[in-house]
């Protein structure tokens, strides 16, 4: 597995940047044994999921309903992170089932494992902010202690959601297919609910269904395209086991580029070999001073 040796973190956080919450949310949201993406298109397709995700995670409508609806992005969070911990487990466990139809899985449980501790420190790191968050309105001189530390969380975990929505809890150490195939049952399943039950959020029929499931409809879009380039480009597959997979090895990095020696190579230098022979001696053996002028034997 990538990274096993080195740790969680491999030696990424000390106490130093751990007080830079965007330091710490790298070094534990998204630790060393994650491996490395295989292509920067697929990185960049990373990207425009993870910010339609956040759009499904956080409400369009909160914005554009009421304003800025603090509460109700507290409860959308309190319930993405309820979501995030049942429907991960149940989407890997369904793939589980279709991969050992061609082989085993127990050689994934290493894998598997970090992916489930990291799922669990995201929600955890969630349900302790929201929490802080709705206590620290009431803690009155108690603030002074809380508030510090109520920041540092916020910027913690939006940062920390930053590197699980691309690594979705690491899932790629198991298949590379997982991450844009759970990134697309939690946007739906965070989307249905809301279509379900006919509750627009006050929207109207036709601007609710675009904001509801524009979010969705896009994650699922970008997550297909990523698949296919992986399965074009890679013939990394879905429904394939993973120990069948290509194995791949992320390029080593560039040479750098080869920078001509500065100067005049055929000035004069130290360690030049084509010097002017003829040049002025370093020092003139005839200068050893005027033999008829003045000296000790002069009269």
């Amino acid at each position: 597995m990538a990274g096993s040796q080195g740790g969680w973190t491999g030696g990424a956080l000390t106490a130093g940047p751990f007080w830079k919450p965007k330091h710490a949310a790298r070094a534990v949201f998204h630790p060393a044994w994650i491996p490395e993406s295989v292509d920067p298109a697929v990185e960049q397709l990373k990207k425009i999921r993870l910010i339609a995700g956040t759009f499904a995670a956080i409400g369009v409508y909160t914005f554009v309903e009421d304003g800025f609806g603090f509460d109700e992005i507290l409860e959308n969070m309190l319930t993405a992170s309820v979501v995030l911990l049942f429907i991960t487990p149940l989407t890997v466990g369904v793939m589980l089932f279709v991969w050992r139809r061609t082989g085993s899985v127990s050689g994934l449980k290493p894998s598997l494992f970090n992916s489930l501790k990291l799922l669990l420190l995201f929600v955890g790191s969630i349900v302790l902010t929201v929490v802080l968050l709705q206590a620290a309105g009431g803690a009155g001189f108690f603030i002074l202690v809380v508030g510090p530390l109520v920041l540092w969380l916020i910027g913690f975990v939006a940062r920390g959601a930053w590197h699980v929505g691309a690594n979705f809890f690491g899932t790629a150490g198991v298949h590379r297919c997982l991450p844009p195939l759970l990134a697309s049952v939690t946007a739906w399943l965070m989307a249905i609910p809301d279509l379900v039950t006919g509750d627009l959020h006050g929207l109207g029929l036709g601007l609710g269904i675009l904001f509801i499931l524009g979010a969705p409809t896009t994650v699922t879009g970008i997550a297909l395209l990523e698949m296919r380039r992986l399965e074009q480009q890679y013939g990394i597959r879905l429904a394939t086991h993973p120990a069948t997979q290509p194995r791949f090895t992320p390029p080593p990095p560039p040479m750098p580029p080869y920078v001509p020696p500065q100067g005049n190579p055929y000035g004069p230098s130290a360690g030049n070999p084509y010097n002017n022979p003829y040049g002025p001696p370093a020092g003139n053996p005839y200068n050893q001073g005027n033999p008829y002028g003045p000296g000790p034997h002069g009269s």
